[in-house]
């Protein structure tokens, strides 16, 4: 494990991550998720049925795109809007733009990103986030593998932050499910480096559906 790798995972990464719920203040507001085991269960089904099933395998998908430039422009654009496409409301796409801004500013600001990476990435009208994350991986000297983790783990820890702020759960009991959900983190990396791309999906329903309530939700603390 290097400091890179702890740096990409680290809370404080300026990416703005932490604003969003991912439709789970709504899933709280709603009663949906109304203590540690339904929380547990939410965040789970969230990883290994949707985050793995595309967000993590299109992240390992940009990551070696970015590596083989500069025959993969084309597919780099295209796995973009690809993802930008699959955001079914339109907080989760602003939420994909404003971390794929963040992350973007931090790979031409801080990562050592040559200069046909930058030009891809400026080509890019708005770069997502699992694509600019992807970068800011392989820019710090990281493996696919190793970037995903960092990028996965993150996803939980603001799932769980979101239940410390709006369960309520308190820092222990946070710190608890975070260490519980550690295999899930793995076992979705996993999954999502092996699965081919005519096996991914992005079809979520229900929770598209607490995206959706949540933005109309009269009080709420986070986006999306």
């Amino acid at each position: 494990m290097t400091p890179r790798l702890l740096q990409l995972a680290s809370p404080a990464l300026p990416v703005g991550a932490y604003s969003y719920s991912q439709g789970l203040e709504w899933a709280i507001e709603s009663g949906v998720v109304a203590d540690a085991p339904t929380a547990l269960g939410w965040i789970t089904d969230h990883l290994l049925l949707v985050f793995a099933k595309f967000e993590a395998p299109l992240y390992a998908a940009a990551f070696a795109a970015w590596s083989e430039l500069p025959s993969t422009k084309t597919e780099l654009l295209r796995l973009n809007a690809e993802f930008l496409a699959s955001r079914e409301s339109s907080e989760p796409r602003a939420e994909t733009i404003q971390v794929g801004f963040s992350y973007a500013a931090w790979c031409r600001d801080v990562a050592p990103i040559t200069n046909m990476q930058r030009d891809v990435l400026a080509g890019m009208v708005s770069p997502t986030a699992p694509v600019a994350a992807s970068l800011a991986a392989l820019a710090s000297g990281l493996s696919a593998k190793d970037g995903l983790l960092a990028y996965t783990f993150g996803f939980a820890e603001n799932q769980v932050m979101v239940l410390a702020k709006a369960l309520p759960m308190g820092q222990i009991a946070a710190q608890k499910m975070l260490f519980a959900l550690g295999e899930t983190v793995s076992q979705c990396v996993e999954s999502a480096l092996q699965l081919p791309e005519q096996d991914w999906s992005s079809a979520s329903p229900l929770l598209a559906i607490a995206q959706m309530k949540h933005e109309t939700q009269y009080s709420r603390l986070f986006r999306s």
